[in-house]
């Protein structure tokens, strides 16, 4: 069987061990990265595909007539037509919970340097600030502790439910929403508008779909706690960026921690880069890339290779 990976570099700068996956089939084509002219060439007479981020429509699909498996070096499923996919008979599997410490990990990163106000902290000491300070320390930005605050998680999955059991540790209150767009729900969960109101910090943990696109506009973040914190590091899509920095600029909004952006690799006129938005950690796209994480991420996919060469179903999102 041949099999080609679109977007290696997307999960490798070198550091992991390819072995496993490479065992799993006699002929590879490894690409670094591929242009949405490209991808058609490279799927030519593949059986199994791997792709990242490059997007595989129905039109594409339908050109790759030897195509029986795609594996989704992620676990959202949005880059890939599944409809497309099942109607022509090829499998998509996916790869979950492999990130689940890495992102846990980044989302507090996130909360507690806005609470601690560690950037702003220590770029006043490297300007010479602390130094020139007739006391013993910088009072210049208010710090808060997390321990007793509302956190609300919105998406009760693997992800949500890891930064749950964390926060507990931290003596935090966590509040779950209601799935968006449910009528109905299990009990406890609350519907958005009712929750918002009530947090200090709302972290994001759904995938990217319908229900899901703009979930955070101004209207939600107007009902928010001025003090309150967002936390982003699901999907772009989800938060209205313009509405955001916004609510940023003119106090609305005590802070907000963003990984992901809607558009990624992000335009120099993206909303969130500007320069005069206070209280915004941005980080690109990394919350899920320890390499203990993206090693998990390589060492599944083989197994997902695996289990289709022997007939099984693995991580199937589309059977």
């Amino acid at each position: 069987m041949k099999a080609v990976f679109l977007d290696y570099a997307s999960i490798d700068s070198g550091d992991l061990d390819r072995r496993r996956l490479a065992a799993t089939v006699e002929d590879w084509d490894w690409h670094d990265a591929t242009d949405p002219d490209q991808v058609a060439s490279r799927l030519a007479g593949a059986d199994i595909v791997i792709s990242n981020k490059v997007p595989l429509d129905r039109a594409l699909l339908s050109a790759a007539p030897t195509l029986k498996l795609i594996c989704i070096a992620a676990t959202g499923t949005d880059k890939i037509d599944l409809h497309a996919a099942r109607e022509l008979g090829m499998q998509v599997s996916n790869v979950v919970r492999y990130a689940t410490p890495a992102v846990v990990q980044h989302v507090f990163s996130l909360i507690l340097a806005l609470s601690t106000k560690l950037i702003p902290y220590h770029k006043e000491v490297r300007a010479g600030e602390w130094q020139a300070q007739g006391n013993f320390c910088l009072l210049n930005h208010p710090i808060r502790e997390i321990a007793g605050k509302t956190l609300g998680i919105v998406g009760a999955g693997e992800l949500g439910q890891g930064v749950a059991r964390v926060a507990e540790c931290f003596g935090m209150k966590v509040l779950f929403a209601r799935r968006p767009g449910s009528e109905h729900s299990l009990p406890g969960r609350l519907p958005l508008h009712e929750l918002l109101p009530r947090v200090d910090i709302l972290s994001l943990h759904v995938p990217l779909a319908d229900n899901t696109r703009g979930l955070i506009g101004a209207a939600e973040l107007a009902r928010m706690k001025p003090d309150a914190l967002l936390i982003n590091t699901a999907r772009g899509g989800i938060v209205d960026e313009p509405a955001l920095a916004d609510a940023l600029r003119q106090g609305r909004l005590g802070g907000a921690g963003i990984d992901v952006l809607a558009q990624e690799p992000p335009r120099d006129d993206s909303p969130l880069l500007a320069d005069d938005i206070p209280n915004l950690i941005l980080t690109p796209h990394t919350a899920w890339a320890s390499r203990e994480a993206r090693q998990r991420l390589l060492d599944e996919i083989a197994r997902n290779i695996s289990a289709f060469r022997q007939g099984q179903t693995r991580n199937c999102v589309n059977c």
